[in-house]
């Protein structure tokens, strides 16, 4: 059997993560949670990235923006 290209593999890792029903926090306030994103988009050159979206949620709660939905929180490893 051959080995899978990149592209086969991020094809079957989504594929994966669709079957494991990953759940998305939605943000309860679209317009606030559009104007973070506004601003990102300014600020950064790149959008979306990693950095982009984590700034635009900061922004986004201290808006007073709050979500709904799956708890994606990250947590240190050993620690629950």
């Amino acid at each position: 059997m051959e080995r899978p290209t990149a592209q086969e593999f991020l094809w079957i890792l989504s594929g994966e993560i669709r079957r494991n029903n990953i759940k998305k926090s939605i943000p309860n306030d679209p317009s606030k949670w559009s104007s973070a994103k506004s601003k990102a988009k300014r600020k950064f050159k790149v959008y979306p990235s990693a950095y982009a979206n984590a700034w635009a949620a900061k922004e986004y709660k201290r808006m007073g923006g709050t979500w709904r939905g799956a708890d994606n929180r990250v947590t240190k490893r050993g620690k629950k």
